[in-house]
């Protein structure tokens, strides 16, 4: 990540006020020879010229490094972790930190201890699938007084994965078995049966968590039921039957988000190439960006 050593300043919209008060102050002082008038205007005048520096230097010896960003489905949020390191000797205040690329909300730190860090999380929408770069990342101050405006970017190599928009029908279809396999019937476990529980799979409904759990503070669990059936599936692009990709691709998410969650073993069949069945988030991960970045 580029490091970039000086900071540009640019007028704050509360510059104008300034000037406004300025020009008013002087004009009252020339017409009616008011000394107090004059020297308010010297202090104001002298104010605004040493908050120059102090405004430039709130930006020094700030360090950025963007973490590693989870991948995400196209229509949801990517939340990206963000270090700042604050390497000076003196504490840095009011600094607003955005992405220029996205139109995502900035986040505000409000203090960085001197030669301390703090993390904070930008969070923008994903909008296309595929692999995207994070880009140009901007720290902005107005401090201390509000009139000027110091801005310092950073650009950054860091990059996120977008996963397809799970849609379609969600009824793993029967034709998908593998060869070799009998054709099971698709139940993805809405039995009466309870059989224990297991890590919730990004993307996957949300009516299966044990939300009981997530009260007490444990993290987010999938409730499972003995019906789930176990054969394993190849999900073949042809199968897809829609006009554009996207749709097709978006259907083949969804297959692969409800075979894991059934946990059957299920498999890719892409012009492109071919994943084994298998299972697992490893697995789950690998087919998911196959899809991501199918050409």
């Amino acid at each position: 990540m580029k490091q970039p050593r000086m900071s540009r300043i640019y007028p704050a919209s509360s510059l104008a006020g300034l000037l406004f008060v300025s020009i008013a102050i002087w004009y009252a002082a020339a017409t009616q020879g008011n000394a107090a008038a004059y020297l308010l205007l010297f202090v104001l005048t002298a104010v605004f010229f040493v908050s120059i520096p102090h405004t430039l230097l709130n930006l020094v010896g700030l360090k950025v490094r963007a973490e590693s960003v989870k991948p995400t489905f196209a229509g949801s949020e990517v939340s990206l972790p963000v270090e700042i390191v604050n390497q000076s000797t003196v504490a840095r205040h009011a600094i607003k930190l955005s992405l220029l690329s996205c139109k995502g909300r900035p986040v505000r730190i409000n203090h960085v201890p001197a030669g301390q860090a703090t993390r904070v999380t930008l969070r923008f929408a994903a909008f296309k699938r595929g692999q995207h770069q994070i880009g140009t990342l901007c720290l902005e101050c107005v401090y201390p007084l509000g009139f000027l405006r110091a801005v310092r970017s950073v650009t950054t190599r860091q990059q996120y994965l977008v996963y397809p928009r799970p849609a379609g029908d969600p009824n793993l279809p029967l034709e998908c078995a593998s060869p070799g396999e009998n054709k099971l019937q698709t139940d993805l476990g809405e039995g009466d049966d309870f059989a224990g529980v297991r890590p919730y799979i990004l993307g996957e409904s949300q009516r299966h968590i044990d939300w009981k759990a997530v009260a007490r503070g444990q993290e987010l669990m999938t409730k499972q039921f003995s019906t789930e059936t176990r054969g394993s599936l190849r999900f073949d692009f042809a199968a897809a039957r829609f006009s554009d990709i996207e749709d097709q691709l978006s259907q083949l998410t969804l297959w692969v988000i409800e075979a894991e969650r059934a946990r059957r073993a299920y498999g890719l069949l892409l012009p492109t190439g071919e994943i084994p069945p298998s299972l697992g988030q490893a697995h789950f991960h690998r087919c998911l960006r196959a899809l991501a970045l199918f050409r």
